[in-house]
């Protein structure tokens, strides 16, 4: 391989896709990307450009000294971009915001391909990309602007990146702006996006997952497997997608697929209304299996309503959980976007 896709996530969550050449270092290709990335000395000396590499392979070298890095710092995943020479495709955190970096997210065109309304609970929007598969992290969303509104509302891709038709899964909210411009939405309609963004994606894939779902924060997850899947991972992934209503269960059909294709995925489904004669009622927290925590060796994955978030820190909390990582987003209904949360 010439080159390796590196992924620039920002503090902000903003992510930039750059190409690192052969033996060229990340600052290099970086700066030739027109992405200013933090640095004063460029020769392994200061410590200012120091990021986390949160997967991928690299080379450090030894042309810096250890008050630049220390080798615990090396050892916690801590790299200096001006030495760090990648042997493969790297996600690289950058603890800066992207604007002082000198860059932004990208923008992309598209066209509607399918509108398909799932009950009154949500609705499953289809894009072709007008220029080919964008780039960005399983679990990533984006802004689409709202034609005629000069509002845009943000969602998470429910299909795999290196798609050139991605998918996504939209609560339907009555008098909602991007609800009701989906109720006359037809194919061929244009769209414009703005992304990627979030720094809620799969890192490196090294112990048990546990993924938790709420409403239509399953459609990060949809990606996640995807990949997952695409990868041939044996590691065991326990989904709990938990909804309101019955009719707010949406693409299990989906999810059931991943079954075959990953061979120790599992899953369950809650719903939380009393009148339901769903087999697991409750709340998501009352049906997390012990095994599923693997005594803490676990990733966790969270992503739902904001009461469902901290419910879900809070039963950790109280009962002593401590996992490996703990990755969560919010999402709230027509509420203005930041970095982990979403408008629907």
């Amino acid at each position: 391989m010439s080159s390796y896709n590196i992924a620039l996530n920002f503090e902000d969550g903003v992510t930039r896709f750059i190409e690192c050449k052969a033996g060229e270092k990340v600052l290099d290709a970086a700066f030739r990307a027109r992405i200013n990335l933090p640095m004063d000395c460029s020769d392994g000396v200061c410590g200012t450009c120091k990021c986390r590499a949160e997967s991928g392979s690299y080379d450090l070298g030894d042309d810096y000294i250890d008050d630049a890095l220390s080798e615990d710092e090396k050892h916690g995943g801590l790299v200096l971009t001006c030495q760090m020479v990648p042997h493969s495709d790297c996600v690289i955190a950058v603890p800066t915001s992207s604007t002082a970096c000198k860059t932004a997210h990208g923008r992309f065109s598209a066209t509607v391909s399918k509108v398909e309304p799932h009950h009154d609970a949500a609705i499953v929007l289809e894009l072709d990309m007008d220029a080919g598969a964008p780039e960005f992290l399983p679990g990533q969303y984006v802004n689409i602007d709202v034609p005629g509104s000069g509002q845009h509302r943000s969602y998470s891709f429910s299909s795999a990146p290196g798609e050139a038709k991605v998918s996504f899964l939209i609560k339907k909210i009555p008098g909602g702006v991007m609800s009701t411009w989906l109720e006359a939405a037809q194919p061929g309609q244009k769209l414009d996006l703005h992304g990627p963004l979030g720094s809620f994606y799969l890192r490196d894939v090294r112990r048990p997952l546990l993924f938790l779902a709420g409403g239509t924060g399953l459609a990060p997850f949809l990606s996640m497997l995807e990949v997952l899947a695409r990868a041939g991972s044996q590691q065991k992934v326990h989904l709990i997608y938990g909804v309101t209503r019955d009719l707010d269960l949406v693409q299990v059909g989906a999810i059931d697929a991943f079954v075959a294709r990953l061979p120790n995925f599992s899953y369950a489904t809650v719903v939380a209304e009393e009148a339901s004669r769903h087999p697991r009622k409750g709340w998501v927290t009352q049906h997390i299996p012990a095994d599923a925590l693997n005594d803490g060796d676990v990733d966790v994955y969270l992503c739902g309503p904001p009461p469902m978030v901290d419910a879900v820190r809070k039963h950790f909390d109280d009962n002593g959980v401590k996992p490996n990582s703990f990755h969560y987003e919010k999402f709230t209904p027509n509420a203005a976007p930041g970095v982990s949360s979403k408008a629907a």
